[in-house]
């Protein structure tokens, strides 16, 4: 890595899975750009000497964001677009002209492209999941007509309080209790993940149109969709909302639009052995 070129990056923890510097420095490198894309280890602790640091780098443009930081990097940004608000979690920072720091949320787009790209339709949906990438994903379901949602949570509380920020009509379960018949089924949740417990539920009660998704990518073949195919339902796998989310948030960190017609060799990319 050049220690002076122009650079964005990705910080969680964990981080080392991460696939985002594949897809961006793809990207840069077919448009021409000098310019990188990084994955940092940023643990809970290190968040405010992280953000203090970065906006002194003449050089970072930004940062995208992932677990565990997606609802405690609001505290360190400026939010002119609402997203505390709207959302309630965040996963990409611009470092704007000036310095200042811009908060935004590209997950609820990047989760929408693959599903209105396959002209999708439905009116109930069940999420596994509350944390930050579920804020999202309620949000953009919210904005696609979904009438009914149903979320899987350990903790309830926390399901309850997502489903009245956004004015959802539905439940909030535990691991338990059986799925209902919906729409689409979707894991916004690590679970599946690698280091993760799986998440194989009883698939029984969807309907034969149903739509199962899965947010994880690694391993991009999870339980959920081993079990989902093997029924004949209609997936998709976690690199759609990967790379969708990716594409908004290269266009804010380089001003440029991502070459999406070469998709399936970025997959292929992402989907080589190590």
């Amino acid at each position: 890595m050049s220690q002076d070129l122009p650079y964005a990056e990705v910080i969680g923890d964990p981080i080392a899975h991460s696939k985002s510097p594949i897809i961006h420095n793809f990207w840069l490198g077919e448009l021409g750009i000098e310019a990188e894309y990084r994955k940092t280890l940023v643990q809970p602790g290190e968040l405010a000497g992280y953000f203090l640091k970065r906006r002194a780098d003449p050089d970072w443009l930004g940062c995208n964001i992932t677990i565990p930081h997606k609802i405690a990097a609001l505290d360190y940004v400026d939010d002119p677009g609402g997203v505390r608000e709207r959302i309630g979690a965040i996963n990409t920072v611009a470092c704007e002209t000036g310095r200042p720091l811009i908060g935004t949320n590209t997950d609820a787009g990047g989760f929408l492209q693959p599903l209105l790209r396959d002209k999708w339709t439905g009116r109930r949906a069940i999420m596994v999941g509350a944390g930050g990438a579920a804020l999202a994903i309620a949000f953009a379901l919210r904005s696609v007509g979904i009438e009914e949602l149903t979320i899987v949570a350990r903790d309830v509380a926390k399901g309850r309080a997502l489903l009245e920020r956004l004015g959802f009509e539905g439940h909030v379960q535990d691991f338990e209790v059986p799925l209902s018949g919906a729409d689409l089924l979707v894991n916004a949740s690590p679970l599946g993940m690698a280091g993760h417990a799986p998440y194989a539920p009883d698939l029984s009660s969807l309907s034969a149109s149903a739509m199962v998704y899965d947010i994880v990518y690694a391993p991009l073949e999870t339980p959920l969709l081993a079990a989902a195919r093997a029924r004949g339902l209609a997936t998709l796998d976690g690199l759609e909302m990967l790379i969708g989310q990716a594409a908004l948030a290269f266009d804010i960190f380089f001003d440029a639009q991502p070459p999406r017609e070469l998709d399936a060799d970025l997959r292929g990319l992402l989907l080589a052995p190590a």
